[in-house]
């Protein structure tokens, strides 16, 4: 795998009303560290951690991250490089602890969930590492699980765009939609019994 180059992913803040705020990165490949520098990362973390700790990258299926600083997976120092499995515990330098996890078997995107009680700046309750979709809804395997919701809700990739798709009749940014829907970084849905916005970093 090629070095980082230093670009910052395409990411945006989800706020789903009533549960909580993630941060999503569109990127394959995302840097972790300290939110300070001209150059910033895709996930920064207020801790006590380097401005570059750490490296996260899509491999095919699979997730692998990389030390640039001290990192722990399983309670193992990684040496170089280690591939993280369904519910691998990550540790960044001293505190940060993150547990990763891949709910949805038929996505490849990843979640993020913080263990320590750091967070992310701007401050938001776990991060997604969105491949090709993201599913909201009442179900233990959605990405983020909305238990109040009707159905499940999906935000998916196409052609470097970003999609939602549900059942039933959607208002977004005011305009009313049905089935698949392109939607802006800066978008507002709404439905029956749900509702969340992005907003780009």
């Amino acid at each position: 795998m090629d070095s980082y180059s230093g670009r910052k992913a395409d990411r945006f803040l989800l706020w789903v009303d009533a549960v909580g705020g993630y941060l999503v990165c569109l990127g394959d490949e995302v840097t972790l560290g300290q939110p300070v520098g001209s150059k910033g990362v895709d996930i920064p973390i207020l801790g006590d951690l380097s401005s570059r700790h750490a490296r996260i990258w899509r491999d095919g299926g699979g997730y692998l991250i990389e030390a640039i600083r001290e990192v722990r997976v399983d309670d193992r120092l990684v040496r170089r490089v280690a591939l993280l499995g369904e519910r691998s515990r990550i540790q960044l330098g001293d505190g940060v602890k993150l547990l990763f996890r891949r709910p949805h078997a038929l996505s490849a995107t990843a979640r993020l969930d913080f263990v320590s009680r750091h967070r992310t700046e701007p401050s938001a309750d776990a991060v997604l590492l969105m491949a090709d979709s993201c599913v909201l809804g009442p179900k233990l395997h959605s990405h983020v699980v909305c238990r109040d919701w009707p159905r499940e809700v999906v935000l998916y990739r196409h052609d470097d765009e970003l999609y939602c798709r549900s059942k039933g009749v959607v208002q977004i940014d005011g305009l009313r939609r049905e089935g698949r829907s392109l939607i802006a970084r800066n978008s507002r849905i709404v439905g029956d019994r749900f509702s969340f916005s992005l907003e780009q970093v």
